[in-house]
């Protein structure tokens, strides 16, 4: 996977303090995307276990949609 750089950051020299405080930072944006793709996958294995509630759900919300439109 190619990294893609910040060229700001290849022209300015950085303290080791901000170079710390950049990776914490993007340790803690691949940290959350992980925790939110945990969360989808355990969602999605507690749906599957009702699949009966899932068209009902979608056609009471298309129900809705409707008849706020008319």
């Amino acid at each position: 996977m190619p990294r893609i750089f910040d060229d700001a950051q290849l022209h300015t020299p950085t303290d080791a303090k901000t170079r710390r405080k950049l990776q914490d930072q993007r340790r803690m944006a691949y940290r959350r995307a992980i925790e939110n793709y945990a969360e989808q996958c355990q969602l999605q294995r507690e749906l599957a276990d009702y699949p009966e509630l899932i068209p009902a759900g979608y056609l009471l919300a298309a129900g809705r949609d409707e008849r706020t439109a008319a």
